[in-house]
């Protein structure tokens, strides 16, 4: 039991630090957008926009293996509870579908990113805040159904 409460842990962990680079990489598009004209702070917001998309998907390469430990766990390691009683999965299975939304999101943001290194135009910084806040609501309902597993 002691086992699952540590892997447990650190998969909140990196879902944390993934979930920081899903909301900060799009702020540095913000101001990607907004520093034209600039060379030198154009350079160092895609060089610290490259850095955190690497990071980004450390982390949730970690959280991945770690949600797989977490949600299989149990027919590998003894005593491991499973997260999931039988019949009563509907909850994993949208909850997992919003997390394949969010890398949608998060390596569109990078695509974009990408973009701008190659000298590509970004679309505008209001059109880019509103897409900032996309990743809060699809956060929202996963937490939402992590801890209610309504169905």
């Amino acid at each position: 039991m002691q086992s699952y409460f540590w892997v447990k842990t650190f998969h909140l962990v990196f879902v944390v630090a993934w979930m920081a680079s899903v909301f900060y990489l799009p702020r540095i598009l913000v101001n990607l957008a907004e520093a034209a004209g600039q060379p030198a702070v154009l350079e160092r917001l895609q060089l610290m926009g490259k850095r955190l998309y690497r990071f980004g998907h450390v982390m949730f390469g970690f959280a991945f293996i770690l949600g797989l430990v977490l949600w299989l766990g149990y027919k590998v390691l003894p005593e491991f509870p499973t997260m999931v009683a039988p019949g009563a999965a509907g909850w994993l299975h949208a909850k997992l579908g919003l997390v394949v939304l969010l890398m949608v999101y998060f390596t569109f943001t990078g695509r974009w990113l990408k973009g701008t290194i190659k000298g590509k135009a970004l679309p505008s910084s209001g059109t880019l805040r509103w897409f900032n806040e996309l990743p809060l609501v699809l956060f929202i309902a996963i937490v939402y159904l992590v801890l209610a597993k309504p169905f």
